[in-house]
């Protein structure tokens, strides 16, 4: 006998990205970018230009205030180190793919499209790896 599945909510109870939930996806972006072996220069820029004294004191672990423009590009980031991790059963490959030309880039790494600094970048990557994976 079949039953009806309920319905996901199209506007969930939370709606934002919580300050607990930030500082958690800060900490893990910081070490994904380790992970990325991208440049400090370059990870400001992903991070809409956070000023270097900032990213240094995130990679001392000392994480404040993170605006709604900051909290949505942690999460565009989270979103595109899970599209990799489904796309390439090998981590390490994951990591280096966003150091690798690409000709969905016009033969640009994905680290130099996401940083061009606005969002959109970093959206196009995301969206690019969704479209890969089957997930759009």
């Amino acid at each position: 006998m079949l039953q009806e599945v309920e319905k996901t909510r199209a506007r969930p109870d939370s709606p934002r990205i919580t300050a607990e939930e930030a500082r958690a996806m800060a900490r893990a972006v910081i070490r994904l970018f380790d992970k990325w072996q991208i440049t400090a220069a370059q990870a400001q820029e992903v991070l809409g230009g956070l000023p270097a004294r900032t990213y240094a004191r995130w990679k001392a672990g000392d994480i404040g205030r993170i605006d709604r423009d900051l909290a949505t590009r942690l999460s565009l980031l989270m979103g595109i180190h899970k599209g990799l991790r489904h796309l390439f059963t090998e981590p390490d490959r994951g990591y280096a793919w966003v150091r690798k030309p690409n000709r969905a880039f016009q033969g640009r790494a994905p680290i130099e499209v996401m940083a061009e600094g606005d969002i959109f970048s970093l959206q196009r990557v995301r969206a690019y790896l969704d479209a890969e994976r089957g997930g759009w």
